[in-house]
């Protein structure tokens, strides 16, 4: 019992960071809205990115059919929020995720990967689509510089 509550654990710590909603903005009249969420790096002390994206309505999915599938539009900004503390992170040039949220029933996901460029001391944050049949070339980018990070 205890050993499968440290494995639960342990899966929840190695998921990408959650988001917190803190924004809403009706569009037009049949209720498609933009969403704004907070989602603060889990591994990154210090650093919050606002991640927009346009979240339809249901008048709209029924209207043009194309039910179960939101655009793969979004746009993104990181910043500094409190004292940087940098934990374990992929150093590597692919980088990793910190959030996935689905944007379709299956094939489509919007997330935001870290990147660290180390030479120029920059975390960068990349806010896409990844769709299962065909990439997508819509894309944010946002950047943190880390003076004096730990």
């Amino acid at each position: 019992m205890i050993r499968a509550a440290l494995v639960v654990t342990a899966l929840l710590a190695a998921l990408p960071a959650r988001a917190e909603q803190v924004g809403e903005v009706g569009v037009d009249w049949v209720g498609n809205d933009i969403i704004i969420e907070a989602v603060a790096d889990p591994d990154v002390q210090g650093v919050t990115c606002h991640v927009a994206y346009f979240d339809r309505g249901l008048i709209d999915r029924l209207s043009k059919g194309n039910w179960f599938e939101d655009p793969s539009n979004a746009s993104i900004a990181c910043r500094q929020t409190g004292p940087i503390v940098i934990g374990d992170i992929d150093r590597g040039e692919d980088g990793e995720d910190v959030f996935r949220t689905a944007r379709s029933l299956v094939f489509k996901s919007l997330r935001v990967k870290r990147i660290f460029d180390e030479k120029n001391q920059t975390l960068i944050y990349l806010a896409h689509a990844a769709e299962l049949t065909d990439g997508s070339a819509k894309l944010s980018i946002s950047t943190v510089p880390l003076y004096n990070a730990d």
